[in-house]
């Protein structure tokens, strides 16, 4: 009688959540502060973060991850006023200053939080990022963006934004900076803490960096001793080449978008090859896109929802919000985008980086005004949620989302309550946390707290690579991929 060995059942992939947040009003829903039972008008509050937390740690998220801007959208209609009016993203506060608050009040819950590498020098970034490791017991992560709106760049004195290529010239040097800080400016055992010989820290094993580059001049040593994860969970939002080529070396979580299943599975190939030609494996990232649910107990209750979200859309804010001086309101309906484009109205180009050439005017406001964000939104019972939330995971390849909030809490609330149990039922979503695990560990699996060898920020673990000539990126490069279709931060 023959026998044959078992395979072992390869259990199916389990989907990673971030509550996408901001500390401001309106962040990516414009209109719908304005619904009694929303609290973003708390967004000064801290009970309203510590809440936020606690409800997102009892659901098992991955982490709250924290947009932010340092400038204004004052490009739609030459001017503040509709942000002002629809607090798009006006008033906000400083999202770094959130974490310590809402680590205290959980135990394992992440926080991502979004600062650029323009305007403010790496030294005092690297300590914040260290203390905020320290504090949360390495449940930190970094959005590292450049910063992208006019309004920043004059907030910090100068007349115009810093061209967007040489912007990733000096992150890339910004990172280079960091990594000899966080890697390389402290060993692994030099805190001692002997007592006895009244020794804190051995004095042989930290170590100036002495950076001298084209944008900074950096002496070091890091003031902060070594943090569970040393270098924060690393993630960015680029479609650029630019951007593609910056997040091949850096990057470990992306933010990736695309249409259809094909063009979303050919944006993460198009980095995943990136990846691999600086060295690093094919599954050193992971991708998030994000995701709007709408989720009820029964139709009519989804459908009901959608009537109230429906019905809260400001146009005019997601208009100002698109960093565009286009006012499509103005233009007939049945016009094409790329009409548009080609009699050469003003601005009406940035349109494309929501919108397709072929898609009407009347296409766009409808689009806006209908809470469909294309391929990955989903309105249904909870069976209806998570079958197409399985479609993400096995047809597009995706490893999380970013889950976007029409009110607060009831988005959070919905998703705690009745996807994640449908989720957990069908083998998606963690039942418990890991204890002690770090975010990077969360994100890559169990000892991997710290970067792998292969990341370029390893390299300065050798103390001798801390004086190395600089390894630049050039942007762009001589045959630059095409761009990549993503979601971003903001």
């Amino acid at each position: 009688m023959s026998s044959s060995k078992q395979l072992p059942r390869q259990l199916p992939r389990q989907l990673h959540v971030n509550l996408f947040e901001m500390n401001c009003v309106s962040h990516i829903m414009h209109g719908f502060w304005v619904h009694p039972d929303n609290n973003r008008h708390r967004f000064n509050d801290l009970g309203f973060w510590t809440e936020t937390a606690q409800m997102a740690e009892h659901g098992c998220l991955d982490a709250v991850f924290l947009a932010d801007v340092i400038g204004t959208y004052d490009r739609f209609r030459d001017g503040p006023e509709t942000a002002l009016r629809e607090a798009m993203q006006i008033p906000s506060n400083d999202p770094l200053l959130l974490i310590p608050a809402m680590a205290a009040v959980t135990r394992h819950l992440g926080f991502g939080a979004t600062f650029s590498t323009t305007y403010e020098p790496p030294f005092a970034f690297a300590r914040r990022m260290s203390t905020l490791d320290h504090l949360s017991k390495g449940r930190v992560g970094w959005n590292i963006v450049t910063s992208y709106l006019p309004n920043a760049a004059r907030n910090f004195g100068l007349p115009d934004e810093v061209p967007h290529d040489h912007r990733y010239e000096i992150a890339d040097e910004y990172l280079d900076v960091l990594y000899k800080l966080w890697e390389g400016s402290w060993d692994d055992d030099a805190v001692v803490r002997d007592r006895e010989r009244r020794i804190y820290t051995d004095p042989a094993k930290v170590r100036y960096i002495d950076h001298e580059g084209e944008n900074f001049r950096v002496a070091g040593p890091h003031l902060c001793e070594p943090s569970p994860q040393r270098t924060p969970l690393l993630y960015q939002a680029s479609g650029s080449a630019a951007g593609l080529e910056f997040a091949a070396r850096h990057a470990e979580v992306l933010f990736i978008g695309g249409h259809t299943t094909s063009e979303v599975r050919a944006n993460m190939s198009r980095v995943r090859s990136r990846v691999v030609a600086h060295g690093r494996s094919a599954d050193a990232v992971r991708f998030v896109v994000m995701a709007g649910i709408v989720v009820g107990r029964t139709d009519a209750e989804v459908a009901d929802k959608l009537a109230t979200y429906r019905s809260l859309v400001s146009v005019e804010g997601a208009l100002a919000h698109a960093l565009t001086a286009i006012d499509i309101t103005a233009y007939p309906p049945e016009l094409t985008l790329g009409e548009l484009i080609d009699r050469g109205e003003p601005d009406a180009h940035t349109l494309l980086r929501r919108f397709r050439r072929e898609q009407t005017v009347g296409d766009a406001l409808r689009q806006m005004a209908g809470l469909s964000e294309g391929r990955f939104f989903v309105a249904g019972t909870p069976d209806v949620v998570c079958d197409e939330i399985e479609r993400w995971l096995d047809e597009d390849g995706i490893d999380g989302i970013n889950l976007r909030q029409y009110l607060s809490f009831e988005t959070l609330r919905d998703f705690i309550e009745l996807v994640v149990p449908e989720l957990r039922r069908r083998g998606r979503f963690r039942t418990a946390y890991a204890d002690g695990e770090t975010l990077r560990e969360r994100t890559f699996g169990p000892g991997r707290a710290r970067l792998p060898d292969e990341h370029f920020a390893a390299r300065y673990r050798d103390p001798a690579m801390l004086r190395a000539p600089a390894d630049r990126l050039r942007f762009p490069r001589p045959a630059p991929e095409p761009a990549v279709a993503h979601r971003g931060s903001s």
